[in-house]
């Protein structure tokens, strides 16, 4: 008879919880310095330095809202230009088809309009919401993150991540508890 060994479930990652804000925030300065660059920290609570500690950099919404929001200015002067110059074109007091002070009100409206959505449609994208589900809901005492705990996860699809070698580093964080987050 063949024995056959049962591979053990794949781990979304490691997971370090912390007492005190200043020790999340130099545990994440320490993680990003050691080379782990998939990692996520959580706070019940906004900590300014957090973003800078992982590494977090990049924000692109607004290049998203500039973006729409010239797209809604040439949208909103095409439109006006092709109705009064084109479709529908009237002389009215001697003036040109093509009056652009006239079409500012309406280009100026589409610009907000398309730029508003853009900031809510590529913040959501970006953030990959809607997200009913994580795995770091699995963890049980991740509950505390949203009262008076914080947690430092890194992520197995981390090019530096072992699972033992992760979990000395995190232990020599000197957390109050490391966990195994299953997905």
């Amino acid at each position: 008879m063949n024995h056959v060994e049962i591979e053990p479930y794949p781990i979304f990652g490691l997971m370090a919880e912390f007492d005190e804000p200043a020790q999340l925030v130099e545990a994440a300065r320490r993680a990003h310095e050691a080379g782990y660059r998939k990692l996520e920290a959580y706070s019940p609570y906004p900590i300014e330095e957090l973003s800078e500690a992982i590494g977090f950099h990049k924000d692109h919404v607004a290049l998203v809202v500039l973006l729409c929001g010239l797209m809604g200015t040439c949208l909103g002067f095409g439109l006006e230009s092709w109705a009064s110059a084109i479709y529908y074109p009237m002389n009215v007091g001697g003036r040109p088809y093509l009056s652009w002070p006239s079409f500012v009100p309406v280009g100026f409206e589409t610009t907000i309009l398309l730029a508003a959505f853009g900031a809510v449609v590529g913040m959501l994208i970006m953030n990959g919401l809607p997200q009913p589900y994580h795995p770091v809901f699995n963890v049980d005492r991740f509950s505390r993150a949203s009262q008076d705990k914080f947690f430092l996860c890194i992520e197995s699809d981390d090019p530096m991540f072992d699972a033992d070698r992760t979990g000395a580093f995190l232990k020599s964080l000197q957390p109050s508890e490391v966990t195994q987050v299953a997905y």
